[in-house]
C-alpha cells in the first residue's frame, strides 16, 4: 500500500511564503513524476508544478516566478516552495506521484489527503 501525506499547508499573510512537502511511502519501487495540483472553491482541480524523476520541471503560467518545486528522491518526498502568495493562490493542494510497486509493472496515480493553503489578511 502507497501513501502520499502533504504538510505545511495554514493561513499565510498576502505576499508571504509557504513550503509545502509531500512523503510517499510504503511498498515503492520507484516514482516517475510528482507534481502539485490545487483546488480553489468551485473551480476545477489545477495543475500547479510539475517535477520529473530527473528534475525537469513544469509550472502552471499563474505561478510562474513564484513557486518552485524540487524533490528529494533518497527520501520519496517533493516540496513546494510558494512566495510572494496572493488571495488566489488560496485553495486545497493536493500532492501527486506516478508509482511503481513491483518492478517491471506499470505506474499508477497516487494522490494525498490534501492540505489548506489560506492567503489572506
Amino acid at each position: 500500500q502507497v501513501q502520499l501525506v502533504e504538510s505545511g499547508g495554514g493561513l499565510v499573510q498576502p505576499g508571504g511564503s509557504r513550503r509545502l512537502s509531500c512523503a510517499a511511502s510504503g511498498s515503492i519501487f520507484n516514482i516517475n513524476d510528482m507534481g502539485w495540483y490545487r483546488q480553489a472553491p468551485g473551480k476545477q482541480r489545477e495543475l500547479v508544478a510539475a517535477i520529473t524523476n530527473s528534475g525537469s520541471t513544469n509550472y502552471a503560467d499563474s505561478v510562474k516566478g513564484r513557486f518552485t518545486i524540487s524533490r528529494d528522491n533518497t527520501k520519496n518526498t517533493v516540496y513546494l516552495q510558494m512566495n510572494s502568495l496572493k488571495p488566489e493562490d488560496t485553495a486545497v493542494y493536493y500532492c501527486n506521484a506516478l508509482i511503481s510497486t513491483v518492478p517491471s509493472r506499470p505506474y499508477y496515480d497516487y494522490w494525498g489527503q490534501g492540505t489548506q493553503v489560506t492567503v489572506s489578511s
